[in-house]
């Protein structure tokens, strides 16, 4: 909104309305001021990423005999016949039988979870383990117990609402074999259930950006942020090496039950690993479908964000790796500039709503067609298809109704809970 401000003010002059163009107006040229450094800041750091983005390369699958050992890790709770499915299609995978170990976790489901999963052990036989926990405890007790469990050289952790194509594992294991210094690795998550509803069409676009962009640039500077829950895989010894930190982690004198996909990438990145992205290791997952549901989703994302965040803040400017630590540095300042300046923004937000509502509508629609144009351009490049336009709605619903979303999970980052599943909020 800031950037459309700006945009106005330069392209039509319309300062007398805001009197912007007197001395005596401070919180006009204050803001313009604000306005013009971070649009400065924004174009800078999207050109930085562009840069990065054009010279990554996925890296190609490995042959079998250099394929190591990997262990599938399978958290479920109250997922129903979703979890037998996501089985399956591990199952079809073309690596080799010999090399894979498929271990699911019941998390105390009260649906008929386990049901599916037994159906899945009587089809799968040796190749899957299937675990119950006791009660509920959350998916970072589930994956500790399979991380424990496992055998493989590499574990590799899938969502139980998630489908993976035939070449997933393979692509997504390989850069352990081609980097001695890679930590972990990052798949590519497009969304499953966007058939339908609305809702799933915008985040699936939104993905695509994410992913296909952001963390192919972040690959290029070898610090991916986040390795997804739905597919990511790990480095057995980074992971036991931070297991018990993980495990044990809090937020405020309260354990953490949320954000454990950052919170793991976070404690390899520390210990000098590479974290990298896998544009050609696919996975299809659910996501929410209506508004509720997608509140809470990016409530939770944004709590760990802040969290994290201020985990890396006391790594980052240290000789945490021999070299590349620039690159790792200025993504971690883009990360905490956008969480700084939430309360900013907010309350500029609000005041032009209040003192000029007609250029605060020019202005946001002006920086929704400039920024969701290219999320346009970029989907439309990599699937040839026009559903990149569902940007331009996304963009909408996120300006006007998801804006709360970050200074809220700011103002309640020490809470827990799930919130869209499993253990409920807790202050």
């Amino acid at each position: 909104m800031l950037l459309g401000v700006y945009f106005l003010s330069v392209f039509y002059g319309d300062f007398e309305q805001l009197n912007l163009d007197k001395m005596s107006s401070t919180i006009g040229l204050t803001f313009i001021a604000i306005a013009t450094t971070l649009m400065a800041f924004k174009v800078s750091f999207f050109l930085y990423k562009a840069y990065n983005y054009f010279k990554y390369k996925p890296i190609a699958s490995v042959s079998d005999k250099e394929l190591p050992t990997i262990t599938v890790i399978v958290p479920a709770y109250n997922e129903g016949k979703q979890v037998w499915a996501t089985l399956m299609s591990l199952d079809n995978s073309n690596y080799p039988k010999e090399k894979i170990q498929i271990i699911s976790i019941d998390d105390g489901s009260k649906d008929d979870t386990w049901d599916w999963m037994l159906d899945a052990k009587t089809k799968l036989g040796d190749r899957l383990e299937i675990y119950q926990q006791p009660e509920n405890q959350g998916k970072r007790h589930a994956l500790y117990r399979g991380f424990n469990l496992g055998t493989g050289e590499i574990y590799v952790t899938v969502d139980s609402d998630s489908i993976v194509t035939e070449d997933t594992l393979r692509n997504l294991v390989s850069p352990f074999v081609k980097d001695d210094n890679c930590g972990a690795v990052a798949g590519n998550i497009r969304v499953l259930n966007n058939k339908k509803e609305m809702l799933p069409k915008m985040l699936d676009v939104s993905f695509v950006l994410s992913f296909e962009f952001v963390r192919s640039a972040e690959s290029n500077l070898n610090s991916v942020l986040c390795t997804p829950g739905a597919l990511a895989a790990y480095k057995s010894t980074a992971v036991h090496e931070c297991l018990p930190q993980w495990i044990n982690q809090t937020f405020m004198g309260q354990p953490s039950d949320i954000g454990e996909d950052r919170a793991m990438t976070n404690m390899i990145l520390k210990q000098g690993k590479h974290v990298l992205f896998q544009k050609n290791a696919v996975a299809f997952t659910n996501v929410p479908e209506q508004y509720m549901g997608l509140y809470k989703m990016f409530i939770r994302w944004g709590r760990s964000n802040v969290r994290e965040n201020l985990e890396m803040a006391k790594y980052v400017f240290t000789n945490f790796r021999a070299k590349g630590k620039s690159g790792t540095r200025i993504l971690f300042i883009s990360q905490f500039l956008k969480i700084l300046m939430s309360y900013p923004l907010l309350i500029s937000m609000l005041f032009f709503v209040m003192v000029h509502p007609l250029l605060f509508i020019g202005s946001t629609l002006v920086s929704i067609f400039v920024i969701s144009t290219f999320s346009v351009l970029f989907f439309a490049s990599q699937y040839k298809t026009t559903e990149g336009f569902w940007a331009y709605s996304y963009s909408i619903l996120f300006t006007f109704g998801l804006f709360w979303i970050t200074p809220y999970a700011i103002a309640t980052a020490n809470r827990r809970g799930w919130l869209t599943r499993g253990l409920e909020e807790k202050k």
